[in-house]
Order: C-alpha cells, then sequence, then structure tokens
C-alpha cells in the first residue's frame, strides 16, 4: 500500500469520485437521480435482502455505493459491472476510533482499498483473467459470484466484522469444469505506517488467510481470505477467523430479523424495513465515551451524535426494536447531551464529536433542545423503563425549560437555524423546532404523570403545550403557492418539505392543504421531496417525516402509493437498498438515522403508535385500501414484547394484541380512523 492513500482519499472524496453508471450528469458534474429509472437490474432475494442476476438482467456497465459498519469500523463499497461483464470494487474504510490530526469530527482513520491490491489467484498455472460477472446479493453483506473461462467460479463476500476492526473478503472458488484443475491462492501482506495522529502511529494491514495449492476435482471448492486491518503500532497484530467472522454477521442479520417483524400485502415493504432495520441498528461504535450510534457518510460522522440524528431520529425507534445495543447507545447520547446542562441555560452543543472528547457547534442553536426534549421523551416512554426515564427527567426539564427561556413575542421559538444548518433560509424562528417543543411537552406531561411529578406539573406541560399549538397556528399557518398549508418561517413564500411536521404532531388543522401540497409536482418528485419548491436538493429525512405524517393523519392512499414508489426507488432503483442522506450533498451517503426514521414511518405512521405512558399506547391502524391485514411481530416497546395484528372486519378495524406466549391481552374493533387506548399494566 502506498503512504499517499491517506492523503488522496480526502482528495477524492471531496471530488465525487463514485458516480452511478450510465446516469445523466447535471450542470454541476453530479449524477441525477432517476433517469435510469426504467432499467431494471434489482429484484427480491427469495430469502433476504436484494439480488441482481445478469444473466436475466444485465444491465451494464452500473455502479453504486454502499454502507456497512461494525463496531470498531466502517465501510463504504465503491463497486461496479463495467461494460464487459467485469466486476470491480474498492473499500473505503474508515477506524471511528483510530483518531487523526485535527481530532474533529471527520477525524476517523480512512483509506481506500481497490481490488487491484489484491495478489491474483492462478489456474493450472495462469493467473485468472477478469471473470464475468453471474450475480450480486445484497442482504447486509455484499456477495458477487463471478465465472470465469478457466472453468471455475468465485464468490466473495464482502462485510465488516462485527466486533473487531477488520473489513473481510471471503472467497470462495470452485471448479465447476469437468476435469481437475490445480488452483493456487498465493501468499500476501501488505504493511504500512500511517502519519502520527491522535493516538500515536497506526498500522494499516492486507493480507491473505488460506493461501495453498491444491488439486479440485470437478465441483470441488476452496476457500480464503483478504483481511483489512488497522491498529495502534505497538498493539497486537489481528489474526482474523473468516469462518467464524462470517458466522457472527450472519447471526447479527438473522437476529436483528427476528425482531419487529413487518407483515404487509406489499414484499417491498417488509423487505425494505427488515434492511432499514440492520442498518439502523449496525452503525453503533465502542467508543471511549461508551456506545455511539454514528450517521456514517462520505462525510466520515462516526465516533459522534447530533441533536437531530441520534437524540431526535434514531433514538426514539431502538426501544421498538428490542435492540440492547440500540437502547444503550440511545442512553449513553442522552447521558452525553446531559453533561451540558447548565445552570445560565447556554445552548447544548449541537454535536459531541471525538468519542464523546469534544464537541461541535458550528451553526449555533438549531433548535436543538427541541429535538433533545422531543426524542428523550418519546425514548423513554416507548421503553416501559422506570429508571431511564427518571435518570433523564432533568434533562427533558432543562430542555423544556430553555425553549420556553426562547420563546418570542408572538409565542414560537427562536432559534439560529434548523438541522439543515443554513443550507436554505430557517429565519429567526422555524416550524420544526416549534413543533418538537409542542411534541416534547405532550410527551413530557404523559412521562410526568408516570413518574408521579405532582399535577402542577402535568397540567403546566399541558397548558404549555395548548398555548405552543395556537402560537403555531397564528404564526406558520398561511397560503404557500396556493395551499393552505404552513410557512415556514416568517416571509417565506416557497413550499418547504418540513411543512410536513406539524402532521407527524398530530395537528390535523391543515391536513388537506398540506398532504396535496406534499404529493404535488412542486414538491414530490421519483425520489422523494424537493426541500424548496424548484430546486434540486432533497433529504431523506424530510420525505421519511412526511410519509409518516401523510399516514398517522389518516391520508392513507396518497401516503401509501408514495411509500411503495419511494420504497421500491431505494430498494430495488439506481442505488440501493437503503434511505439515503441528500442530493446532490455528499454522494447520496446511506446515512443509518434516515433507516431509523424509514421504519418509524410504520410504528408511528401506519400502525399510529403513540406512546402515552411507560406501559400505554395510543394505536390509530391506517390499514390501505385492498389490504384485509397487516401486522407487527415481536415489538419490544412499553417494556413488553408483543404481537400487532389488524384486521378489517365489518364495523371497522380490529386490532388485537397478544404477548410473546401467543396470549391475547387486547382485541377490539372500533371505527376506521378512531385510536385504540392500550393499558399494557392490566395484563400484568
Amino acid at each position: 500500500m502506498r503512504s499517499l492513500l491517506l492523503a488522496l482519499s480526502s482528495v477524492l472524496l471531496a471530488a465525487g469520485c463514485t458516480s452511478f453508471g450510465h446516469r445523466v450528469k447535471d450542470e454541476s458534474g453530479r449524477a441525477e437521480p432517476g433517469t435510469d429509472a426504467a432499467i431494471v437490474r434489482w429484484a427480491l432475494h427469495p430469502r433476504a435482502g436484494v439480488t441482481w442476476d445478469l444473466s436475466a438482467r444485465p444491465a451494464v456497465p452500473h455502479s453504486d455505493h454502499l454502507a456497512m459498519s461494525g463496531r470498531k469500523v466502517d465501510m463504504i463499497l465503491e463497486w461496479g459491472v463495467d461494460e464487459r461483464g467485469h466486476f470491480s470494487a474498492t473499500r473505503v474504510i474508515r477506524w471511528p476510533m483510530l483518531r487523526t490530526v485535527p481530532n474533529d469530527t471527520h477525524a476517523s482513520l480512512e483509506l481506500r482499498f481497490p481490488d487491484s491490491d489484491e495478489p491474483n489467484p492462478s489456474v493450472d498455472g495462469r493467473p485468472l483473467a477478469p471473470g464475468r460477472t453471474a450475480r450480486i446479493d445484497i442482504d447486509g453483506t455484499f456477495r458477487v459470484v463471478q465465472d470465469y473461462a478457466e472453468g471455475v467460479s468465485v464468490s466473495r463476500t464482502i462485510f465488516p466484522s462485527v466486533a473487531s476492526p477488520i473489513v473481510v473478503d471471503y472467497i470462495e472458488l470452485r471448479n465447476d469444469s469437468d476435469t481437475s484443475r490445480e488452483v493456487t491462492v498465493p501468499s500476501w501482506r501488505d504493511k504500512s505506517d500511517t502519519p502520527e495522529g491522535v493516538l500515536g502511529h497506526y498500522v494499516v494491514e492486507q493480507f491473505v488467510i488460506g493461501d495453498q495449492t491444491r488439486v479440485l476435482s470437478p465441483g470441488e471448492s476452496l476457500h480464503f481470505a483478504v483481511v483489512r486491518a488497522a491498529r495502534l503500532r505497538d498493539a497486537s497484530p489481528y489474526f482474523a477467523e473468516p469462518e467464524a467472522e462470517l458466522a457472527a454477521r450472519r447471526r447479527l442479520i438473522a437476529s436483528v430479523a427476528e425482531e419487529l417483524i413487518l407483515e404487509t400485502p406489499e414484499p417491498v415493504l417488509n423487505r425494505m424495513f427488515t434492511m432499514a432495520k440492520l442498518r439502523a441498528v449496525e452503525s453503533i461504535f465502542s467508543t471511549r465515551g461508551g456506545l455511539m450510534h454514528g450517521p456514517g457518510g462520505y462525510n466520515k460522522y462516526l465516533a459522534a451524535i447530533w441533536a437531530n440524528d441520534q437524540a431526535e431520529y434514531v433514538n426514539p425507534f431502538f426501544p421498538f426494536l428490542g435492540s440492547a445495543v440500540g437502547n444503550e447507545s440511545a442512553m449513553n447520547a442522552f447521558r452525553h447531551f446531559a453533561r451540558f446542562v447548565s445552570a445560565d441555560y447556554r445552548p447544548i452543543p449541537s454535536s459531541i464529536i471525538a468519542e464523546g472528547m469534544d464537541v461541535w457547534d458550528g451553526a449555533g442553536d438549531r433548535g436543538d433542545q427541541a429535538m433533545i426534549a422531543y426524542g428523550a421523551t418519546r425514548f423513554a416512554l416507548a421503553s416501559g423503563h422506570r429508571a431511564w426515564a427518571e435518570e433523564l427527567w432533568p434533562l427533558i426539564e432543562w430542555c423544556l425549560e430553555y425553549c420556553r427561556q426562547h420563546k418570542t413575542a408572538k409565542g414560537v421559538v427562536a432559534s439560529d437555524t434548523d438541522e439543515l444548518e443554513g443550507r436554505f433560509p430557517a429565519g429567526k424562528a422555524n416550524l420544526c423546532t416549534a413543533v418538537l417543543y409542542y411534541d416534547a411537552l405532550l410527551s413530557a406531561s404523559r412521562l410526568a404523570r408516570c413518574l408521579g411529578k405532582g399535577d402542577a406539573i402535568v397540567e403546566g406541560y399541558r397548558a404549555e403545550a395548548s398555548d405552543m399549538r395556537a402560537a403555531i397556528r397564528r404564526y406558520f399557518e398561511a397560503d404557500v403557492e396556493g395551499f393552505a398549508t404552513y410557512r415556514y418561517y416568517d416571509g417565506n413564500t416557497i413550499l418547504r418539505s418540513w411543512i410536513c411536521i406539524p402532521l407527524c404532531a398530530g395537528m390535523r388543522e391543515r391536513v388537506d392543504g398540506t398532504v396535496r401540497a406534499l404529493c404535488s409536482p412542486r414538491l414530490w418528485m421519483g425520489n422523494g421531496l424537493l426541500t424548496r419548491a424548484g430546486e434540486k436538493t432533497y433529504w431523506d429525512r424530510s420525505t421519511l417525516y412526511a410519509l409518516r405524517g401523510v399516514l398517522f393523519c389518516g391520508a392513507v392512499e396518497q401516503g401509501m402509493s408514495k411509500l411503495i414508489d419511494y420504497s421500491r426507488e431505494r430498494l430495488l432503483g439506481a442505488h440501493v437498498p437503503y434511505a439515503i442522506e441528500a442530493f446532490p450533498e455528499f454522494n447520496q451517503s446511506h446515512l443509518s438515522a434516515e433507516s431509523g426514521l424509514y421504519c418509524r414511518v410504520f410504528t408511528e405512521g401506519l400502525f399510529g403508535i403513540v406512546p402515552t405512558g411507560l406501559r400505554r399506547f395510543g394505536c390509530t391502524p391506517r390499514l390501505p385500501r385492498g389490504w384485509s391485514h397487516m401486522a407487527l411481530r415481536r415489538i419490544h416497546a412499553f417494556g413488553r414484547v408483543w404481537d400487532l395484528e389488524v384486521s378489517r372486519v365489518d364495523g371497522g378495524i380490529r386490532v388485537d394484541i397478544s404477548n410473546a406466549a401467543g396470549r391475547r391481552l387486547y382485541a377490539r374493533t372500533l371505527p376506521d380512523g378512531e385510536p385504540h387506548l392500550i393499558d399494557l399494566r392490566a395484563t400484568d
């Protein structure tokens, strides 16, 4: 490996080195999304994930990139198949706990590892020439199968280790001919030092495990692996056991798939939900500051937390999945934010970076206190864990008081910007911050009741929520571009995607106009919502909030149509298989918190689950026309493991809830759109 790679890595990424195959370029040179939507490549794999059978759908050339993570390593796999069917890949590997200088948000050690680094196996004394790609499968690993003229096939499975700082290519070479073949896998080890980092010098290694020469009979196989690893120079070298590493990755994938199972008549929704669960939970890093969920992406948002990505987006999802690692990372994030509670109400930093050792607050107050209060109250209620709720209560109280103190003369909450950090105007007070504060007040009143904080606190938060709702209506309700919806800030006259957020909080006063605006060509395009009408920029986070809000507020057919379109594009389209951050920024990175938001489209939108207590919740399911049944199984929220089944019956919508042993806990039919109020305390 050349030492120059370290310096080149950031330059190549900044230049937008990854393309999207045949896709059209816009005037900036970036890939224009959606231009190859008519090309069919991907299908649902019969067992898991997605598959591209190149014998049936060649559709080449094509290139893409895929995020995968483990506790100590993160990777973006840049891969492609050229016009001759030849496969190549570059592993952009980052080690979040090997910090580089300066130790800022992006200071994870990062290197690029192309296939061309590897030695080439030989068959009957001749190195393998490039093979023809037969199939690619993505299911939490990346597997490519290639056929060679020498009568052999190679199956390569690429994945990050679950617990070790390595990425593994596990390779099976099989003799598909009708005669014996002598196969040689050469030995190989490449080792280099990096420039001095925060912890000293790091050693980066690539090596083969399983070098050998064997004669393979027809149908016989051999296995070997290529490992990429990094460590402190004085640390012990890592020796991988490839089969064990792959088995551990498979166990992680299976364990996530077996909890919080979505069942609908739409296979694409079910499959993308399964994939999104994995992406949401895999990107949690074992840092010096404890477990930290990291968004990932080309900008290396790793070993750090944000008030929006973690506190607001993904943490409220983890109790539903029941992931111990996810829940611990959520609590750890809130504990880090709580370190910055101050008597004089200085704002909490937007981001805590460098494994918890530093902060970033370059955008000022983005409404972060509202984000944290919203996420912490929803997480605490859904967890059903009283001790966690008690621990979080001081942080929640402080954040709510901060917001109250920053109300303007017109009753809404002032902030310097919003979660887009100045990319688009947000005024001095924006709709997102106001609605998040309103929602947090409602949740805080419910949590205060559960924790016995007294009627004065409970009623005080309820009254403040009522006042806030009225202020939101007075300040933000407006006709924008002919739609009776919301302006995003004072003076805003162009439709913005975040007009969706009142719907997620159950504010139905302007449902019709807002849904029409969101679904109109001014905002909705094939890839989701534009951030601002008339622009090209879109961020999946607002699209996913919108899908959730539209369904939650009862616009079921409009919401389901858009949800299916969106899911097909993300799971089976040009860039697969996860929700993305943004276009054109950062090349549509597979940021992991967006996958948590995708899952919340179902838990909170389609199934309409709203936490009302540590053991209580409302459930207003939205069963689309043409569906007779849907279910969520092995839900872990509210201190129980339970199944939720929804069916259409004469007279309304039936909800059945059963515990893990199959005992019925709740069964009732109500008119469509009427909330089911469920108290799991009665089942103790």
